[in-house]
């Protein structure tokens, strides 16, 4: 059974951008708000070198690293080919103009 927890109102997060919810048991999550209002979470660090996803650039429903560039899905946490590596993705979802994060 999932346990949601409110993070904060849509209008929190800036539209392509992100905010960062720290979490005890899984270190930074980066959650992401895309041009059509829809919410991802992922570990605030690029699979690469570490770099910190946050403060990326979102387009679509991806994130590019600020770092080296690397793409990652914002869905999954998977990066785009040709490379190689995952983010930890996290269940994010607005409701009622709220976001809510589970982990």
């Amino acid at each position: 059974m999932s346990d949601w927890k409110k993070i904060c109102a849509l209008t929190d997060i800036p539209v392509l951008g992100s905010r960062v919810v720290k979490s005890e048991k899984h270190g930074d999550i980066a959650v992401f708000r895309t041009s059509d209002d829809e919410v991802f979470a992922v570990h605030d660090k690029c699979p690469h070198k570490g770099g910190p996803l946050s403060q990326g650039i979102v387009h679509g429903k991806q994130v590019t690293c600020p770092l080296h560039s690397w793409k990652i899905e914002l869905d999954s946490g998977n990066v785009v080919a040709p490379d190689v590596g995952c983010a930890k993705a996290f269940q994010a979802k607005t409701e009622n103009g709220d976001v809510f994060l589970t982990v």
